[in-house]
């Protein structure tokens, strides 16, 4: 049973030592471009020390023509994919957080590369069309596009097996994962296999304990929310919609959702609304497998390379993910 609420205790002590160390690094602080800058600058996976840029198989850079334009997508390649009688691997979509405006492939693929690696399947971490730029339902759009390109010709040109395609996304990034699954399901289309939502951000935290606790950070302003859901809404969108509010959605409108993973932090202004999100989906009789990490903060699969204890989250989410697989196989 998934308690209502998460906990805390004391911040990770590596994790709070980079941050000191990088003061600048903060999302939601109001100077968009600036933000965006400074997260490629620390972040980015060229910028990584060579010691923490994780190793796979190999990565391929590819596009192809989405409904608004073309889809750039890299491919993260485990060294050694499990593969099926059939010579097809698993596959999983993840779209990065962020806000809907900040971050690009290149700040999340060291996370990433460890998922592909250790839990052997292949990535497929999508440059979607940023916010303020580009509104909903821009960013949902392409995420189908992936999908439907995976079941097709991308997936056949890369040994995918079309009925083991699953969703992920960090922040911003698993509020689509869940809204995709939603909208997917509306339209009574093909499902995604199940999803992994790492601290998403169900719904606006505005009333919660964690927004209070969690207000100035760590790393993640929560005030900066409300900014980056106006920047993300066009006009005549209600916050409340159920893609744009997975988790405010009544327990009755969440059956039918695909297999689900919430991963919340102790020091999380989401953390409240992602156990939320996580208890309305088990109790509308979906499959839902809950993890809490009271003493780390939003971003830890960016921040994994500085601190032990982020990296084990993460690799719970890749074993989270191959044993998804294993059961989906059976």
């Amino acid at each position: 049973m998934i308690p209502k609420t998460g906990s805390r205790t004391t911040l990770d002590p590596e994790i709070s030592s980079f941050l000191k160390t990088h003061p600048d690094l903060v999302l939601g602080g109001g100077n968009l471009l600036e933000e965006r800058r400074i997260h490629t600058q620390i972040l980015s996976f060229t910028n990584h020390p060579r010691e923490k840029q994780f190793d796979i198989g190999r990565v391929e850079f590819t596009a192809f023509r989405g409904p608004h334009g073309t889809i750039n997508v890299r491919v993260l390649y485990p060294s050694k994919p499990p593969l099926n009688a059939q010579d097809l691997t698993p596959a999983l979509i993840y779209f990065h957080g962020g806000g809907y405006t900040v971050g690009s492939g290149d700040e999340f693929e060291n996370g990433c590369r460890m998922l592909a690696e250790k839990a052997g399947v292949q990535v497929y971490l999508v440059e979607y069309r940023l916010a303020p730029e580009w509104k909903y339902p821009t960013q949902l759009d392409e995420y189908e596009a992936v999908r439907d390109w995976l079941r097709g010709e991308g997936g056949k040109e890369r040994g995918v097996d079309p009925e083991l395609i699953f969703g992920a996304g960090d922040s911003a990034g698993g509020n689509m994962s869940a809204a995709i699954s939603l909208r997917l399901r509306d339209e009574k289309k093909k499902p995604l296999a199940g999803v992994f939502l790492l601290y998403p951000e169900a719904r606006v935290p505005f009333d919660t304990n964690a927004a209070a606790e969690n207000n100035a950070g760590p790393y993640l302003s929560c005030n900066g929310i409300f900014e980056f859901a106006r920047n993300y809404l066009p006009p005549g969108v209600p916050p409340s919609m159920p893609y744009i509010s997975p988790g405010q959605q009544h327990v009755d409108d969440l059956k039918g959702f695909p297999p689900a993973t919430v991963y919340t932090c102790g020091f999380d202004c989401l953390r409240d609304v992602g156990v939320e999100f996580a208890s309305k989906l088990e109790e509308a009789g979906n499959q839902v497998t809950w993890h809490h990490y009271e003493t780390l903060c939003h971003g830890f699969l960016q921040m994994a390379p500085w601190s032990s204890t982020a990296m084990n989250a993460l690799l719970q989410v890749a074993q989270d993910v191959r044993e998804s697989v294993q059961r989906a196989r059976s």
